[in-house]
């Protein structure tokens, strides 16, 4: 008998995209490391990497955090 129980993080309902296989998985399939989510739907899960890359270029392009007219900090 194991003296601990190995303990899960997620639910059956959310859905997860695994960054290591490159797959949707419901509840907890992979380690948290390697997976983005929760999403609400398998079909968010889906599209979790056009998501973060939409993310991403907004964060890039976004004129509040790159303050072009700032003199560099020295």
């Amino acid at each position: 008998m194991a003296l601990f129980k190995k303990r899960t993080v997620g639910k059956p309902g959310e859905w997860y995209y695994c960054l290591e296989h490159k797959k949707v998985e419901e509840g907890p399939e992979c380690p948290a490391k390697d997976r983005i989510g929760p999403y609400a739907s398998r079909e968010a899960a889906q599209h979790a990497m056009d998501t973060a890359q939409e993310r991403n270029l907004e964060w890039d392009t976004d004129p509040k955090w790159h303050d072009r007219n700032r003199p560099p900090a020295s």
